[in-house]
Order: C-alpha cells, then structure tokens, then sequence
C-alpha cells in the first residue's frame, strides 16, 4: 500500500513546467499513455451500438416513413397483390371477434356495450399490422410521404392503392366466405346483421366524414409505430387507434368491407349496390384522412422545421 501511495506521489509531483507557469509534461500522463497502447494491443477494439429506447426525432421518424414508402412503391405488383390479400384475410379475426360480441351484447348503442365492442376491435388489426402484410389504410400516408418528397411520381402511388385495395377487398371476400360457411360454430349471424346495418344507416357525407376520421387514425398510428423501437410499445399505439375506431363505431374501408359482406352472406335483407356504394365512399373518406391530415401536414410541419 505503502509503495502505492509512494508510486502516486511520485507520478503528481513529476511535473515540468514553464516559467509562465504552463504544464509541460506530466510524468503520470506518460504512464497512462503507456497503459491505453499496452491495452489497444492485448485487447481487441469493438464499437458498442446503443439502441435507443425513446422516442425517435420527427426528422428521423419522416425519413424512415419516406424511404419505407419508396421500398414500398417498387415492390412487385404481384408481391404487392399477395401481401395485401393475406392482410384483407387477417383483418376477419377483427370482424369475428366484433361480431361474437355484438352478437352477445346486441344494442351497441349503449355506452358500455359500445366499450366492450372496442376491446376486441383491435386484435385483427395488431395481427395485420406487425405480420407485415399490407393493409390499405396503413399506406394512405406511407405511400404518400415520397410524393411530397418528389421522389416517386403520383401515379406509382395511384398503383400502389389500387394493387393494395384490390387484395385487401379480394382476401376480404374469401375470408367472409369462410366465415359464413363456419357460422354454425361461430353463431355471430347477429352481430354481423347488426354491424351491416350500422354501416348502411348514414348518408354518404356522415360515411365520408367518419371515413376521414378512421383514416387519420389509422395512418396516425402508422407514424407512431415509425417513432418507437419497442414492439410493445408499437402493439400499443396499434391497440390504441383502432380501439378509438371501435368506441367511436368509425368506418374502416376494409374491415367494413369484410363486415358488409359476411352480413351479405348470412343473410337476405342487404343490398349489394347499396354495399358497393357505401365501400366506395369509405375508401375516399380514408385516403383522405390519412395523405392530408397526417402525411400532408407531418411532412408540411417538419419539412420546415428544417428548413
């Protein structure tokens, strides 16, 4: 102990200094210049990568959104089609799963029937979404970012949701089919009857209007996944969109489709022009809410921040 201490001495008082005062050199600093080469060649060098828990910068979160949209808009049609036809047949289990329990509850009107619905309208969607599979509402915003950025002309967008949209509405209607036909197992024909008149009951502006706002949710919750690494915390902000969909009885294009046509399917009293028509109001409403008020005004607002 006593020699360390000595050594210690030693290396504080080593000194050489200039007149003014200035330190010239340090006998310690010597040493530990000794110690770090002596350490460089026994010990081999490695870059320690700090994954960050929190959330990312918008600038981050717009750039990843934009180069995941331009990976997205050069896919091939056909790996394009088939993921978005395998997302259009996931998102039944959300319809399954709301069916059973309108099916149990029966008047959604009442606000605690209304929460119980929202509880289980998330779970085909959280499937959809962390699968990876291409569901239309998802993109509305992704698809729009590279526009904005002008790297991707409009009408490879205009490819994008129409390859999209028609798998998702393909996969919708074989996956409607399945559940009607195992509807003597599953006993939602009610609630599937009842979740079809609620999307036939408004008049084609009310449909446009609650399209934009469940558009705006879903691409919303599209960003917020951009922002986190956490899985967790991505199921989350999945959860919690589309549960506000669910409470606020908003409409989905394809999760409605889905809907519109199992209750099509077990039962006789929907007309298909009036379901067709309806569709296609709802899929205006979420192509609007998700390219303007969120890729428009994200990219609008960060764009100049940096600007």
């Amino acid at each position: 102990m006593s020699d360390d201490l000595e050594h210690g001495e030693h290396d504080h008082e080593a000194k050489i200094v200039s007149p003014s005062g200035e330190l010239l050199f340090n006998e310690s600093t010597k040493e530990r210049s000794k110690e770090r080469t002596r350490e460089s060649q026994e010990y081999a060098s490695v870059i320690v990568k700090r994954v960050d828990e929190t959330f990312r910068h918008p600038d981050d979160i717009l750039e990843k959104a934009i180069d995941e949209g331009v990976e997205q808009l050069a896919r091939p049609s056909m790996s394009l089609f088939m993921s978005a036809l395998a997302a259009g047949m996931i998102i039944c289990f959300t319809v399954l799963a709301v069916g059973v329990m309108t099916t149990i509850v029966g008047d959604m009107s009442t606000g605690f029937n209304r929460v119980l619905v929202a509880l289980v309208y998330p779970l085909g969607f959280v499937m959809c979404i962390l699968s990876r599979t291409q569901l239309f509402t998802e993109h509305t915003a992704t698809a729009f970012y590279p526009i904005l950025d002008r790297r991707i002309s409009v009408f490879r967008m205009f490819r994008l949701w129409g390859i999209v949209i028609a798998g998702n509405i393909i996969g919708g209607i074989f996956s409607a089919g399945l559940l009607a036909l195992s509807d003597e197992v599953i006993h939602a024909s009610e609630g599937y009857f009842i979740i079809a008149e609620h999307i036939l009951s408004y008049s084609p502006l009310t449909l446009l209007i609650s399209a934009t706002l469940a558009g705006w949710l879903m691409a919303l919750g599209a960003w917020t996944i951009l922002s986190t690494h956490s899985t967790t915390s991505q199921i989350l902000c999945i959860y919690i969109v589309t549960f506000i969909i669910g409470l606020g009885g908003l409409h989905h294009s394809i999760a409605g489709s889905v809907e519109l046509l199992v209750g099509y399917f077990t039962s006789d009293q929907l007309s298909l022009i009036e379901m067709l028509k309806a569709l296609a109001v709802v899929l205006l409403g979420n192509a609007i809410g998700g390219s303007v008020f969120v890729a428009l005004l994200n990219y609008s607002h960060i764009r100049k921040l940096n600007k």
